[in-house]
């Protein structure tokens, strides 16, 4: 018994020196790593949003008068000029009770002027005076109106666009302020972007604004800007409004076409650098790179601001990072902190492929 206690002893002492072994080798090892040298950045950031393009006046078109539709002249999709009869009602009505105040008005009128006549001479009291001339001006009151209601029996267009819908058809009776067509100018475009807080609170560099349509990626149309709201959505964005500069030989978009807007945003040269993609990996949520150390070959992970992710793979840093630096640009969420690595061999020009 004593024998075989002595026998698992052993077993166990070198098991134990097996796995401490192991552990120690697995520490010691040294890992090879490719690295990048951080860039600076120009003094001018270009950051980019998904927006769309709406019509700045597009508006729903009613009679201002109650009655019944006698034709609508326009369709979903015309294209109407300014001044363009749209549609009109039935105005009967309104000619018998234009004529019949017409009338009144014509008596009312007769018999003032004759009042203030003989007032002029000293023939009637300042009383009869004062009712004549009260009386003139109600009638005259009332047939503006009449005649007001008349022409509100008819709809123009009151601007240049094109009509989006048609609510209602003819012999359809509608009630006055009810809306009958819809419309939107075409010359009169804007873009809306929604913006986080960061670039919100930037907004004072903002300096120039452009953006493209997919069906024509390659023209960039110019924007201003038209207002950015105070307060915040509920998804804590900011919407910001810009408008389309008109460009005489420039066939602009039309509302409803997705678009990407650019802004271009005035930095610090110096608080501006660029990484691959690659570099970066994420902890709890928040980025961060290996920074290289050439006196100890050691990394160090450093805490990173992405303030854009460009298409060819390059992100742009705003704070945690100097140009100069190096940071480890492959196999980042496999090393540690104060880990010891070999930089990769840069592959020769002549050594295409790392053949040799």
């Amino acid at each position: 018994m004593k024998k075989g206690l002595i026998t698992s002893c052993f077993i166990l002492g070198l098991l134990f020196l097996g796995c401490s072994s192991k552990e120690q080798n697995k520490t010691d090892r040294t890992v090879i790593v490719k690295v990048d040298t951080v860039k600076s950045r120009s003094n001018s950031l270009l950051i980019s949003y998904p927006g769309k393009i709406k019509a700045s006046d597009d508006i729903d078109i009613a009679f201002q008068v109650s009655g019944t539709i006698q034709q609508i002249y326009v369709d979903a999709g015309s294209k109407v000029k300014k001044g363009q009869l749209l549609a009109n009602l039935d105005p009967t009505d309104y000619k018998i009770q234009l004529s019949a105040t017409q009338a009144e008005y014509n008596r009312i009128k007769g018999d003032a002027e004759r009042i203030i006549t003989l007032y002029e001479k000293g023939s009637v009291s300042k009383s009869d005076y004062e009712k004549a001339v009260f009386g003139l001006e109600q009638i005259s009151a009332k047939l503006e109106a009449h005649k007001k209601a008349l022409s509100d029996t008819r709809i123009v267009a009151p601007f240049n666009g094109f009509i989006q819908k048609k609510y209602f058809n003819a012999n359809e009776t509608v009630s006055a302020g009810f809306p009958i067509l819809s419309m939107f100018n075409q010359n009169a475009l804007e873009a809306t972007i929604n913006i986080p807080a960061t670039d919100f609170l930037r907004r004072d560099e903002f300096e120039d604004f452009y953006c493209t349509v997919n069906r024509e990626p390659d023209i960039t149309y110019p924007l201003k800007l038209i207002s950015i709201n105070q307060k915040a959505n509920l998804n804590q964005l900011y919407t910001v409004r810009l408008g389309f500069v008109n460009q005489p030989n420039l066939t602009l978009p039309t509302p409803g076409m997705t678009a990407t807007i650019y802004i271009k945003r005035k930095t610090e040269e110096s608080e501006l650098t660029v990484v691959p993609l690659s570099a970066i990996k994420e902890i709890n949520g928040e980025s961060s790179v290996w920074v290289y150390n050439p006196n100890n070959q050691q990394i160090n992970g450093r805490k990173v601001e992405i303030v854009e992710i460009k298409r060819n793979g390059d992100v742009t840093i705003a704070n945690g990072l100097k140009a100069g630096e190096i940071v480890v640009s492959a196999g980042v969420n496999s090393l540690q902190e104060n880990q010891t690595v070999k930089v990769l061999d840069s592959i020769s020009s002549t050594n295409k492929g790392g053949l040799l």
